[in-house]
């Protein structure tokens, strides 16, 4: 387990602003995700856990080991560490080739249980899954930037490192390769039980690979906690917002039935049903928290529904985005779309089930 208290503190200075790093890490064996927008502190925090930062004040422990204890003066080096490290400029090893790059990391873990064949065995299994096995000879001034990325973590992955962090990984890969660089790190993942920080801004990652989430903001973790929990129930209408998948609709409880398990929200001056509310009362404001996908539209009246004006629509991956006035957006599919296509003003229904009410 990563058990790290961390604060760094960074002033300001003619050209930049100040930044101060607070945050509480607890990460057991599986992925957990530090999610947040550029300067939000991510890469900072995997820094000092690696060691290539020092911290101003707090603690790290991995394992039980203590690698940083500002009040006791303890800074172990990146080195004794044991934390495998993928850098987002890849930090290939120039001179030497791609296979050389995965020999060195193999040889250079000095407790990694592969050896002789089993080492070989194991190098040429993931060149071949990043699809190398053609480039290994080469250096790595000789290939794209995606194949050194595909080096990159190939050449991490050989050895056995205490904790992996990963600084966004798939960066530069195209969809397939994304793919098997998910499937090698969910096998990683089993293969080894070590705690692997991964940092992304991309929700998509989350969906795929995260066992927990730290929804990360300006230096600060705004909420912590099992994937499924964190990408459903945002504990505040900040973090919901830099998570970026909901909508945040200001409302306010117009009924409370505990017999029912239900609620009644205000929301743009219509009341619809929600789930029971625990822990709040009739009048009580803040916002209603829907993620764009779970919204359903379409022309015709809904008991749990809005009349809302179309302002704008957008192909997407996943369909077609509307944007509806006040800032509503729905995902529906191509042929969901066809359905409401031309009209001005389109009904949208938000399932009880759907309703996450957070307060101000």
């Amino acid at each position: 387990m990563i058990d790290a208290r961390l604060v760094k503190r960074f002033f300001a200075g003619p050209e930049s602003e100040s930044f101060e790093l607070n945050v509480h890490l607890q990460a057991e064996a599986g992925i957990t995700v530090l999610f947040g927008a550029s300067g939000a502190g991510k890469s900072l925090t995997l820094n000092c856990v690696a060691g290539f930062a020092r911290p101003d004040q707090g603690r790290i422990l991995v394992g039980g080991d203590l690698y940083f204890d500002a009040a006791a003066g303890v800074h172990l080096s990146p080195q004794r560490r044991r934390c495998g490290y993928i850098f987002q400029d890849h930090a290939l090893f120039p001179h030497m080739t791609v296979r050389e790059n995965l020999r060195f990391a193999a040889a250079a873990a000095g407790r990694n249980r592969l050896r002789g064949l089993q080492r070989h065995r194991r190098i040429n299994e993931l060149l071949e899954i990043f699809q190398l096995s053609e480039l290994a000879a080469r250096r790595p001034a000789q290939l794209s930037g995606g194949q050194q990325q595909r080096a990159a973590l190939a050449r991490i992955l050989v050895a056995d490192p205490r904790a992996l962090l990963l600084d966004e990984p798939v960066r530069g890969l195209d969809l397939h390769l994304r793919q098997a660089f998910y499937d090698v790190l969910r096998d990683t993942r089993e293969r080894l039980k070590v705690p692997i920080l991964l940092v992304t801004h991309d929700l998509e990652e989350c969906f795929e690979l995260a066992d927990s989430i730290c929804v990360i903001h300006r230096g600060r973790f705004l909420q912590c906690g099992p994937r499924e929990q964190v990408l459903s129930r945002p504990v505040s209408a900040e973090a919901a917002r830099t998570l970026g998948a909901f909508n945040i609709l200001p409302a306010e409880i117009a009924a409370l039935d505990p017999a029912r398990n239900s609620s009644k929200l205000r929301v743009f001056g219509r009341e619809i049903e929600g789930p029971y509310l625990p822990a709040h009362l009739i009048g009580d404001q803040g916002f209603l928290c829907v993620r764009e996908s779970e919204m359903h539209i379409s022309q015709c009246k809904h008991e749990n529904g809005m009349a809302l004006r179309l302002l704008a629509a957008q192909p997407s991956s996943r369909g077609v985005r509307l944007r509806l006035e006040h800032d509503v957006y729905a995902i529906i599919s191509a042929a969901g779309y066809e359905s409401v296509r031309g009209a001005a003003c389109l009904e949208v229904d938000i399932p009880p089930s759907a309703i996450w009410f957070v307060a101000k």
